[in-house]
């Protein structure tokens, strides 16, 4: 088959190889490409051990995140089509037939997810209980039930995208790939999803291909299912901002997890009072922020703290209340009277001025904004 499935795994022996095993039911000569991101457990020996001419293998010495590994795994498949899977998810019966079937250049094909109750529901999903973790999962249940269902939503495709997913490799990699910002994990996918939206990639998800996804085992949840650990919440944060800066707004879907492309404006925000806890809240929502710190002493702390984290360049995208203003919409803001509402309006302020803004002045809340040019940066965004 002209196709290739990457899956990165990190200290998830058991799904990792129930995954395995998944795949190689349906598929026993399907290329796989295998990635260990640095595990401590026994996948290292696993993989050594496996004897599969149809697997490609890859080790990172040390923990680097599967927003760097689908890349390399995409990059080492052989075939001119490829996907992703989670190291959590069962493939069910007739799942690439399914996805291939709507395949074609400039499409991006996504499964429909079967999951436990541990999520709220959707409708790009099917909520259905066949196990809660890998030594307790009921997959002649979950098969017929997949059978069964191909039936009820044959050939049927919804408007939406979530892993795992398939494309042509060359389109992958025409923009890009993932964006490594967002290392290890999490939100590249949101990125990338609206990357392609942009770059005129039609998204599609099949209705009777289908997985079962333990969700979080790979990287979210360690020792307690619905536990987030301490490596993933420093990384979410991390990444939140990268998106934010990056897009200048938060992550938005349809009822069915299709992205909603929310303007990127050129936004400089000028803070009187400003203060440092400030300072961390409104720097990512901006294009520039201009703060009064003579001294330099709020930059500098706040530059100290936070330039390791981002790629940004902290030290231009900060500066002095008094110099000249060059963005094309300015907010004012004086930190003495700046509540959580106008911080929901800085957050919304994007969708705001696309759907009332005009040339000119007004006040919402505490801001006073000025609307000078409204040009929208969003496809620049496009190529990483």
């Amino acid at each position: 088959m002209n196709i290739s499935l990457i899956i990165p795994t990190y200290n998830n022996l058991k799904h990792i190889k129930n995954a395995y095993t998944s795949v190689r039911k349906f598929y026993p000569k399907l290329e796989l490409v295998l990635l260990d991101d640095g595990s401590t457990d026994d996948t290292k020996s696993w993989l050594d051990n496996l004897e599969d001419e149809f697997v490609i293998k890859h080790r990172s010495e040390e923990r680097v995140g599967h927003t760097i590994l689908y890349d390399v795994g995409i990059d080492m498949a052989t075939n001119e089509i490829v996907g992703i899977m989670h190291a959590d998810m069962i493939l069910g019966p007739n799942y690439i037939e399914n996805i291939l079937k709507h395949l074609e250049k400039g499409k991006v094909v996504c499964a429909t997810r079967i999951e436990p109750p541990l999520h709220p529901e959707g409708k790009e999903k099917i909520i259905r209980d066949f196990g809660m973790d890998f030594d307790d999962l009921n997959i002649e249940e979950f098969e017929s039930f997949v059978i069964k269902s191909q039936k009820d939503y044959k050939d049927q495709t919804t408007r939406g995208m979530f892993a795992p997913w398939v494309l042509y490799k060359e389109d992958f990699q025409d923009i890009g790939g993932h964006d490594s910002g967002f290392a290890p994990f999490p939100y590249e996918d949101s990125d990338i999803f609206q990357r392609w939206i942009l770059a005129g990639y039609e998204l599609i998800q099949s209705r009777d291909a289908f997985v079962y996804h333990l969700t979080c085992r790979g990287h979210r949840w360690s020792e307690q299912i619905g536990k987030d650990d301490n490596y993933f919440k420093l990384a979410s944060e991390k990444a939140a901002k990268h998106y934010i800066r990056k897009w200048g707004s938060w992550i938005k879907n349809d009822e069915h997890q299709y992205p909603i492309i929310i303007p990127k404006y050129d936004i400089g925000l000028i803070v009187k009072n400003c203060n440092s806890n400030l300072l961390e809240i409104l720097e990512p929502w901006c294009s520039n922020i201009y703060i009064e710190d003579e001294m330099e002493v709020i930059k500098s702390h706040y530059i100290d703290k936070e330039q390791n984290n981002t790629e940004y360049i902290l030290n231009y995208k900060i500066r002095p209340y008094d110099n000249e203003k060059q963005n094309e919409i300015l907010v004012r803001i004086d930190a003495t009277s700046f509540d959580k509402s106008d911080f929901q309006i800085i957050q919304q302020l994007p969708e705001i001025i696309k759907d009332n803004g005009e040339i000119g002045s007004f006040q919402l809340g505490n801001l006073f904004i000025d609307i000078i040019h409204m040009n929208e940066y969003q496809n620049t965004l496009i190529k990483n």
